[in-house]
């Protein structure tokens, strides 16, 4: 690793400060490492872990003109990898459901270094929820804005939509949680069509 790397986790950490996990007092930037290892792991080069670190910095802190900002001090590709990881760039964001549907139809056309880092993010949360809810039971559901059986139609959706765009270990590593997660849910995975919680239909 360059100290490329160590700039984007010095990025991440300042553009992130304050943010937490939700529904917990875990600062945010625990998440972005924990995908950057993944990648990392899962054999990812230099601008993937560097992906990793920055995927959420452009839907949670700035949109377009952050991304522009990454482009700039991190390059094209780095910067690709974080477009494609991105749900919303707009500030308040459009509802949930309508979000996630748009991402997951996206997903299915996603590159491979956007797959792997993707795949990993959605591992790093749904074993976020797995573990948690051995902590605190069915609490772990009020965190989210969406009904627990969305939840589980989501990260189905997105497994689905990155094996589409080609695959690989972590995707199949996602498929395993997502296996756990539905048994943990009692849920069919079915999207259901309602609208997530707190918003009308």
């Amino acid at each position: 690793m360059t100290p490329r790397f160590e700039e984007a986790l010095l990025y991440a950490a300042r553009a992130h400060a304050g943010q937490t996990k939700k529904g917990k007092t875990t600062p945010y930037v625990a998440h972005l490492m924990a995908v950057a290892s993944l990648v990392l792991e899962d054999g990812g080069d230099e601008d993937e872990a560097i992906g990793a670190l920055l995927h959420d910095v452009v839907e949670d802190q700035g949109g377009r003109t952050r991304l522009d900002d990454v482009r700039a001090r991190f390059g094209d590709r780095v910067a690709a990898i974080v477009e494609g990881c991105t749900d919303s760039f707009e500030t308040p964001k459009r509802p949930w459901l309508e979000r996630k549907r748009e991402y997951v139809a996206h997903a299915r056309t996603a590159s491979p270094s956007v797959v792997r880092v993707a795949a990993a993010d959605k591992i790093v949360n749904v074993t976020g929820i797995l573990r948690d809810h051995r902590v605190v039971g069915d609490r772990v559901w009020a965190r989210f804005k969406a009904r627990r059986d969305q939840i589980v139609w989501y990260y189905g959706a997105v497994e689905a939509a990155l094996r589409a765009a080609g695959g690989g270990p972590l995707v199949d590593e996602l498929a395993r949680a997502n296996e756990e997660l539905r048994a943990l849910a009692g849920a069919s995975g079915g999207e259901g069509g309602a609208a997530p919680i707190g918003q009308t239909p």
